[in-house]
């Protein structure tokens, strides 16, 4: 059964392969976030955007009707603290730089007009709610996660990335598109890196606790040529093709966790649309 999937895993990720060699130069000029490089295979088994979103609206209409249990009946749904708080912003990616524009005028961060963490809108709590909030907060976690089994299932997908991105990271075909990508940026004068995550976090660019950069003259050329090299050689194409094929084959060796991994997700998804109509 194992080795039955195993081919299959492996035939899927060759048909995602071909599919990028086959698309041509014009598809790579199109390459600006790592969404236009397409769905990965462990992507239904995640957490999106809409889920975080939502999931935030039910947790927010939960911890009001909590607070208000407490006494605290007019607490805001998205209430700030009473100081505001440090904030340190992590940055990743999976692919670094994509986007030749924002290259050449940010490097390899972005418009610092932009505030990529939203700020609370409703007033700052008191010292007396600020008291009961996390016991709030944690029972309405308790409430969202109801029926799953979270050290088991949980985002089951996400604890595998770890293993699969080890088994990407040592895959030959994506060690010699990373080293032409590397000779490429050092035959325009740059640093030679191992790869292009390691031009995207050299600690050279001094981000700041907001995770931005100082886009710097040699920071953003070096942006520059790091994309440049990426569409040349197609980088980051392959590299998602190997991805999706790595993932494919995780998926068919451990289908039964998968599979119940993608339950829990559901149940989640069950339970935030619950609080939804009975509070939202």
């Amino acid at each position: 059964m194992t080795r039955r999937g195993w081919r299959l895993g492996a035939a899927v990720g060759v048909t995602v392969l071909a599919a990028f060699c086959a698309s041509g130069p014009e598809h790579a000029e199109m390459i600006r976030t790592s969404s236009d490089l397409g769905p990965l295979p462990a992507d239904r088994y995640d957490y999106t955007p809409q889920d975080y979103q939502r999931s935030e609206r039910a947790s927010a209409l939960l911890v009001r009707q909590c607070m208000a249990g407490r006494g605290h009946r007019d607490f805001p749904l998205d209430p700030r603290y009473p100081t505001d708080p440090i904030v340190a912003t992590a940055v990743s990616t999976d692919y670094g730089a994509l986007d030749l524009d924002s290259a050449r005028r940010w490097g390899y961060g972005w418009d610092p007009e932009k505030d990529l963490v939203p700020q609370p809108k409703g007033r700052r709590m008191t010292s007396a709610e600020y008291a009961d909030y996390p016991t709030c907060g944690a029972e309405a976690s308790r409430r969202l996660m109801r029926g799953i089994d979270v050290k088991r299932d949980w985002l089951y997908a996400a604890t595998r990335s770890v293993e699969v991105d080890k088994a990407v990271k040592r895959d030959r075909r994506l060690r010699a598109a990373w080293g032409a990508w590397s000779r490429c940026v050092a035959d325009q004068g740059f640093t030679r890196y191992p790869d292009p995550v390691a031009a995207y976090a050299d600690h050279a660019w001094h981000r700041g606790s907001d995770g931005n950069t100082r886009h710097t003259r040699r920071e953003r050329a070096t942006a520059v040529a790091d994309v440049t090299c990426k569409r040349r050689h197609r980088t980051a194409e392959l590299w998602h093709g190997i991805r999706a094929e790595k993932q494919a084959v995780d998926i068919s060796r451990h289908r039964d966790r998968y599979a119940a991994g993608l339950q829990a997700l559901r149940t989640y998804r069950d339970n935030i649309a619950q609080v939804l109509r009975k509070l939202g």
